[in-house]
């Protein structure tokens, strides 16, 4: 989900209460912080030598002792708002960085909001090669130049 459709969400449901729904069905505890809204830029090379680049925002959620303070989508809403130049303008990719024996980035795939409860259902992410036509044995029983 981009930021502007998780911001629209976020404002058409001011008060409702905010969940965060991880790919096994388990949720964000309630009571989470967002307590870093940012912009993430990466440069790499893939195996097959070329150079790509992909950019995101992150919220990092925390889970605190603290359980009788909420996060509302209202004050999130208003949290992007402050990060809006950090952005850069663009509109990217949302992800939810939460650590829960490890720390994991899962992106925002859908959004919800019924009986008061504002839900984003979170999605997983997976490694893959990126240059497949390069580096994947061919029938020939070799790797294609460039191949590491």
């Amino acid at each position: 989900m981009k930021t502007s459709e998780f911001k629209k969400h976020l404002e058409q449901y001011p008060d409702y209460e905010l969940r965060f729904i991880l790919p096994d069905d388990d949720a964000v505890p309630i009571h989470a912080h967002i307590t870093e809204a940012g912009r993430i830029d990466k440069t790499f090379v893939d195996c097959g030598g070329t150079v790509r680049k992909i950019s995101n925002v992150t919220l990092q959620a925390w889970v605190a002792d603290d359980i009788d303070h909420r996060l509302s989508p209202g004050k999130l809403a208003g949290v992007m708002n402050i990060a809006a130049p950090i952005f850069g303008g663009d509109d990217l990719e949302v992800e939810i960085e939460y650590e829960d024996c490890s720390i994991s980035q899962f992106p925002v795939m859908a959004a919800s909001a019924e009986n008061g409860t504002l839900s984003f259902r979170l999605g997983s992410k997976h490694t893959d090669c990126l240059a497949k036509d390069i580096c994947l044995p061919q029938a020939s029983g070799g790797c294609g130049p460039g191949c590491c």
